[in-house]
């Protein structure tokens, strides 16, 4: 029995039901995104509509759902996955929603009940079994020992072209729910691109372990006594669904092969140290690939202590360990001077590749993408999925310039705003005559910088900028400017989208990790202020995260310019939001 369980086994009565009341939901957030699914398969009836309703004559009536006792389990039947990645299943009464994680349609499922939010008309409910699997369900796909247990991947048992064609799905609610477009502004969306590797593509993993039992606060209590640390090995790994617990992980399968074995060693280090830890931990695996070219008369470059191939073998003499205790270490990772677990050796076409893990975030981890070379912070942010890259950047180099009539300025500049480490404008540069990255954050700055001179870039130019003046040291023209936009989950302020109207490039190319933010943002460069809008002119994901719900969405936009708006009529803020609302009535 768990800890949940044990908490609430006394309360079985019929009558006594334990609801919890929805968080208010933010845009794009975990639970307004369910709210809109479950409404919609609801057939996008209010929770008001739905207790006043009443049947007609010549409909059959049905009872109101009840719901089950909390903990209670329950067989549900999957009709839908929602864009949170859990399947949702209707009640018998056809008026309450279950939500029910690593589910996928037509799933027959037990599953336990946790929280029942009477207001918005379901339930959510941990997974236990399946009871008959869906015709689109695999578990032999299925890779890892703690799936349906870990909060980490939700599509395992999922094909992947299903994952990719859900994806699309998902974008296509997300402007559905959250940009307030009509649907006739929304141009059609591509399918999903994929990754190159559905397993073993992270580049970065972050375990943790939780704090001694009973351990809140730091430093010593208020008596003097200094509080107990750890009596045993804590869980290392990940947190379990819906719960607010770290279970032990000993492996994952989505990270690369250096993440992978930097986990294994660094687990057995806090085994060893946890008498000396008095609080939980984050530990950072974050791979790093140096290479060297075959073609270069020089040896590769690889670390002084040799290295381990896939197989396991070991090259060369190691921090003094002669050829005849090489059979000892087949299969071990080796440590370097600075920390890093040398893990394996690959073997390119044009070059060798040897792959490590950092542990310490204050490092510097280098990234490969085709032929340029990015050195940044272990600790900082940057794409955790190496394999997919290059085809990311080729695609935006691809639409970032428009193929407009000859008789229109071509675009020569480039703002990467939000630029981090510089992906965008080092990836793109050659495309314009200069490009300038922007950022509020000068450790950022100082990367990029770094990362374009390691490429050569010689007409690129980094702005560590205030938030509340982006654009103003920029001096483009902006009929002759394209932007990229690549902010965090949150999406842009009303304070940059503000900045960015103001400032007019005549093209935007967006790019998020959360396409319900970035539906919501675009929403106002379509609806625009002061004169100046945008038209979209594509929408397409990018799989970054196989396995999970995540999707990467790139959208380009256009500006519409006065003689597009005497063939296109002007749309106000009034017509958006009747159009959006009369979608909504109609689906």
């Amino acid at each position: 029995m768990t800890k949940r369980e044990v908490q609430y086994s006394g309360q079985k009565s019929q009558t006594r039901k334990i609801t919890k009341k929805a968080k208010l939901a933010i845009e794009g957030s975990f639970t307004e995104v369910l709210l809109h699914d479950v409404r919609k398969l609801l057939g996008n009836r209010t929770p008001n509509e739905l207790d006043t309703e009443k049947p007609s004559e010549e409909e059959p009536k049905i009872s109101v759902h009840i719901p089950p006792e909390r903990f209670a389990e329950i067989e549900i039947r999957i009709s839908e996955l929602s864009s949170t990645g859990d399947g949702l299943g209707l009640s018998k009464t056809l008026d309450h929603v279950y939500v029910v994680p690593f589910t996928v349609p037509g799933d027959l499922v037990q599953a336990k009940v946790v929280n029942y939010f009477a207001s918005d008309n379901y339930t959510l409910t941990d997974f236990v079994k399946v009871l008959q699997p869906s015709p689109r369900r695999d578990d032999t796909r299925v890779r890892c020992p703690y799936f349906s247990r870990c909060s980490g991947c939700q599509f395992q048992m999922l094909a992947y072209e299903d994952q990719l064609a859900h994806k699309k799905t998902i974008i296509e609610n997300a402007y559905k729910n959250f940009s307030n477009i009509p649907s006739n502004l929304v141009p059609e969306i591509g399918a999903t691109i994929g990754s190159p590797l559905q397993y073993g593509y992270r580049t970065k993993l972050t375990p943790h372990f939780d704090g001694p039992p009973g351990r809140h606060g730091r430093g010593p209590r208020k008596d003097g006594t200094e509080r107990e640390g750890f009596t045993e090995i804590p869980p290392i790994g990940f947190m379990l669904k819906g719960m607010r617990r770290t279970i032990d992980i000993e492996d994952c399968p989505i990270g690369t092969d250096a993440v992978r074995s930097g986990m294994a060693r660094e687990r057995a280090r806090v085994a060893n140290e946890i008498s000396s830890y008095k609080r939980g931990a984050t530990i950072l695996l974050r791979e790093s690939t140096k290479r060297k070219s075959k073609t270069s008369a020089e040896a590769p470059q690889l670390p002084s202590i040799g290295r381990v191939s896939k197989t396991g073998d070991v090259d060369g003499n190691v921090n003094g360990i002669d050829e005849t205790s090489k059979s000892d270490l087949s299969g071990m990772d080796l440590v370097s001077p600075n920390n890093e677990v040398v893990a394996i050796t690959e073997t390119g076409s044009d070059y060798d590749e040897v792959k490590s893990c950092i542990t310490d975030s204050n490092a510097i981890a280098t990234e490969h993408i085709d032929s340029f070379v990015f050195h940044n912070t272990a600790g900082s942010f940057f794409q955790n999925n190496n394999s997919i890259l290059p085809r990311f950047t080729a695609y935006i180099r691809n639409h970032i310039l428009p193929s407009g009539s000859p008789s229109e300025k071509p675009i020569k500049y480039l703002i990467d705003a939000y630029c981090g480490s510089g992906l965008f404008t080092v990836t793109l540069s050659s495309l314009f005559s200069a490009s300038s990255g922007i950022d509020i954050s000068p450790a950022s700055i100082t990367s990029a910088h770094q990362n374009a001179k390691a490429n050569n870039i010689l007409n690129a130019t980094f702005i560590a900028a205030d938030a509340s003046a982006l654009f103003a040291e920029v001096a483009y023209p902006a009929d002759e400017t394209v932007v990229v936009i690549d902010p965090p989950r949150k999406g842009c302020d009303d304070n940059f989208l503000r900045q960015l109207l103001q400032f007019r490039p005549r093209r935007v190319v967006y790019v998020s990790c959360n396409v319900h933010t970035q539906a919501r943002d675009i929403g106002v460069l379509v609806e625009g202020r002061n004169g100046c809008r945008y038209s979209l002119e594509s929408l397409r994901g990018f799989d970054f995260f196989p396995q999970t719900s995540h999707v990467e969405g790139v959208a380009i936009l256009n500006r519409v310019d006065a003689k597009e708006k005497e063939v296109v009529a002007q749309i106000t803020p009034e017509e958006v939001r009747e159009n959006s609302s009369a979608e909504d009535t109609a689906q």
